[in-house]
């Protein structure tokens, strides 16, 4: 979704927010505060890496901006998608991002206490997911086992050969394989199996390193065990850099804001998250961009059952992008 305000002649500034969640179930535990006090999650899903928090912001800015004297375009992007790098291209192809002149992203917590802000959070690790189907050919495995093609042998062959691909001497490179999965019965060769699997690397040129050495070894595992693989790319995000301009922004914002007491112009990500596929976007056609943390207390980890956000995190964000936000036309 995404919603508009226009207040005359000036910048086009977007601020991007995910509104994604997790495949997982909220605690239900008594010292678990949304349990406590009844706005748990009651679905088999939930926002465990402060997806409400981000939406909470993102309407809160907008309201704000549309209270000020701004001038200009606010364009908030209200992506979905983000924990499956699905999201962030289909957004960048929708033409929204074509006039953008300046791009803020906004991510809660990332280990950032209540009251810290980090202007431009930076170091993502590039990243590819991709699925693989092998297709074998099924036969009973006490009688006749020479007459099967064994996919889930194919698959397991691939897992454990793509966690022996060769690092990189240029930069951190990481492989890991989520799911696997395949075959009907103990006594039937299995004819089908799949692999669910993720490949990051320090920059953009690492990642593609990795996914083109991943996609050698699952191709040599299917035709060892005489199977045929069909690999899908599931969604791909590069590596990117927040700009210093937005970033002294957001370093103003944040000096005059209530409630922070800590400033961090960068600070490292250490995962993946594709708003950078928006920020490439907007920076090869001549726009800024910066992503934007502000920290809050959680008591359990990001993508725990536990996670929650300190409330008083959602104003601070609201009151640091929003005069960033005015900044622009500036």
């Amino acid at each position: 979704a995404v919603a508009v305000l226009r207040r005359g002649e000036g910048p086009t500034v977007a601020l991007r927010v995910d509104i994604d969640a997790l495949p997982r179930e909220e605690s239900t535990d008594e010292d678990h505060t949304p349990a406590a006090e009844g706005f748990r999650s009651k679905t088999p899903a939930m926002h465990a890496c402060g997806h409400d928090a981000h939406a909470a912001i993102g309407l809160g800015v907008l309201q704000r901006i549309a209270d000020s004297d701004f001038a200009g375009t606010l364009k908030l992007l209200f992506q979905p998608a983000e924990e499956v790098i699905g999201g962030g291209q289909a957004l960048a192809d929708s033409g929204h991002l074509d006039d953008v002149d300046a791009l803020f992203s906004v991510h809660v917590g990332l280990d950032h206490p209540t009251g810290e802000v980090v202007a431009g959070v930076g170091e993502f690790l590039a990243v590819s997911h991709f699925e693989a189907t092998f297709e074998g050919e099924s036969a009973h495995a006490g009688a006749a086992p020479q007459d099967g093609r064994n996919a889930l042998l194919a698959a397991t062959t691939a897992t454990n050969n793509l966690y022996g691909i060769s690092r990189h001497a240029d930069g951190r490179t990481r492989v890991n394989v989520g799911v696997v999965e395949g075959g009907t019965a103990p006594n039937i060769v299995a004819e089908e199996a799949r692999i669910v699997c993720e490949v990051r690397g320090e920059a953009t040129p690492l990642m593609e390193y990795m996914r083109d050495r991943a996609d050698q070894v699952v191709e040599a595992a299917a035709a060892m065990h005489d199977c045929s693989v069909a690999i899908d790319t599931v969604g791909q995000a590069p590596s990117a850099t927040s700009d210093d301009g937005l970033i002294d922004l957001v370093v103003a914002a944040a000096e005059g804001a209530d409630g922070v007491d800590s400033i961090r112009r960068r600070a490292p990500l250490g995962g993946s998250e594709d708003a950078t596929v928006l920020m490439n976007y907007v920076q090869k056609r001549g726009g800024t961009a910066t992503y934007v943390g502000v920290g809050t207390d959680h008591p359990g980890g990001h993508h725990t059952s536990t996670f929650d956000v300190d409330e008083e995190s959602i104003a601070i964000g609201v009151d640091v992008l929003s005069d960033a936000i005015r900044g622009v036309q500036n």
